[in-house]
C-alpha cells in the first residue's frame, strides 16, 4: 500500500534560479510528507509534461525515490508534440518517469488544456502548486487550478520560496543537456538536413 497520489502544477515561466529554488522546496515538502506517510509508503507524484514547475517537481520526485507519473497530452489517441519551449523538459521528464499516462485534449483550445490539468488534479489526493499568488490569465491557469482543487476538497500546499521570480517565458534547459553553439539540440539519432 502506498500514500496518496500527489498532483503537481505551477508556472511554466520560472527563471533559472527559481527553477532550482522550487525544486529544493519541493524536495523538502516530499521529505516532510514521507515522514507522515511512513505507515503506508510514499505516494507517486504526477506532473504534466512541460517546462518550469513540472520539471522542478519531476526532478525532486525522482531524487526522492518516489514514483513519477508523467501525463502526456494526446490528440486523436496519439501523443501530442509539446510546444518547442517544452520539448527539452518533456524529454527529461519522460526519461525520469516510472509511468506515462496518456490524457486526451485539444492543444489549440485553452479550456481543453485546463480541463486536462483538472482531470490530473482530480485523480490525486494532494495538490502541490508552484504559485506566486497571481491571478490566472490567458497563458497561465495556476490560480484556477488551485481554486479547482480547493473547491473539491483536495488539500493544497503552495510552494513559492523566498526570492522566487518568474522569468520572461524563456525555456530553461535541463542542466544535463549541453547545447551546441547554435543553441539547439537534436534528439539522439536525429539527422540534420
Amino acid at each position: 500500500m502506498t500514500g496518496r497520489e500527489i498532483a503537481a502544477v505551477g508556472h511554466a515561466d520560472l527563471s533559472p534560479r527559481t527553477l532550482a529554488l522550487v525544486e529544493s522546496a519541493f524536495q523538502e515538502r516530499l521529505e516532510r510528507l514521507e515522514r507522515l506517510e511512513r505507515h503506508v509508503g510514499p505516494g507517486p507524484v504526477t506532473v504534466r509534461c512541460g517546462a518550469g514547475a513540472p520539471l522542478a517537481f519531476g526532478r525532486a520526485a525522482s531524487t526522492s525515490g518516489r514514483r513519477l507519473i508523467v501525463v502526456v497530452l494526446t490528440r486523436n489517441g496519439v501523443p501530442a508534440m509539446p510546444p518547442r519551449r517544452d520539448r527539452m523538459a518533456a524529454g527529461e521528464l519522460l526519461n525520469l518517469a516510472d509511468q506515462a499516462r496518456l490524457l486526451p485534449y485539444e492543444p489549440n483550445h485553452r479550456d481543453s488544456c485546463v480541463g486536462a490539468d483538472e482531470r490530473m488534479i482530480a485523480a490525486g489526493g494532494l495538490l502541490l502548486a508552484a504559485w506566486d499568488g497571481s491571478p490566472s490569465n490567458g497563458l497561465d491557469a495556476t490560480a484556477h487550478l488551485v481554486a479547482y482543487a480547493r473547491a473539491r476538497g483536495i488539500p493544497v500546499e503552495i510552494v513559492w520560496p523566498a526570492g522566487a521570480e518568474r522569468g520572461a517565458g524563456e525555456a530553461v534547459p535541463a542542466p544535463s543537456v549541453a547545447l551546441p553553439a547554435g543553441g539547439t539540440a537534436e534528439p539522439p539519432g536525429a539527422r540534420s538536413s
